[in-house]
């Protein structure tokens, strides 16, 4: 179960990257920036986010059944650890900045984050979950 929430938190997230992070409006002009957008600009870290999480769903879905669970829970932690910290890391930055130009965050962008952190917590849960022995060790 937590492997199946950990890696549709990672398929939000990497959806999420592609979708408007940051909204700004100024009288009636309003515009906004993808979190691909923002990583062609200036914020090149961003890359990391699609590449480590499409490599936490592929890991996860050629994933066999009977294989150990602890390393994927492990990469899928610190892969949602690292995005954790660069999503937040880009919040920071639009809510230090005084601009000009107001900037919001989207619920896109909250999504993501809440994903990201998500990814970490079932992690987590994976690596320090009781495994059932199985029929092999009982014998």
């Amino acid at each position: 179960m937590l492997r199946k929430i950990n890696l549709s938190a990672a398929a939000i997230v990497l959806i999420c990257f592609f979708l408007p992070w940051v909204q700004m409006s100024c009288g009636g002009a309003r515009d906004s920036l993808t979190g691909f957008d923002l990583a062609r600009q200036d914020s090149t870290l961003l890359w990391l986010i699609p590449l480590l999480t499409a490599a936490v769903l592929v890991l996860g879905l050629l994933r066999r059944a009977g294989e150990k669970q602890q390393p994927f829970a492990l990469l899928s932690a610190i892969i949602g650890g690292i995005t954790l910290f660069l999503m937040n890391n880009q919040r920071g930055k639009f809510n230090d900045a005084l601009a000009v130009i107001p900037a919001q965050l989207t619920g896109w962008f909250w999504l993501g984050l809440i994903s990201a952190g998500a990814m970490v917590v079932t992690g987590i849960g994976v690596l320090f979950r009781k495994r059932k022995p199985s029929e092999h060790e009982t014998t």
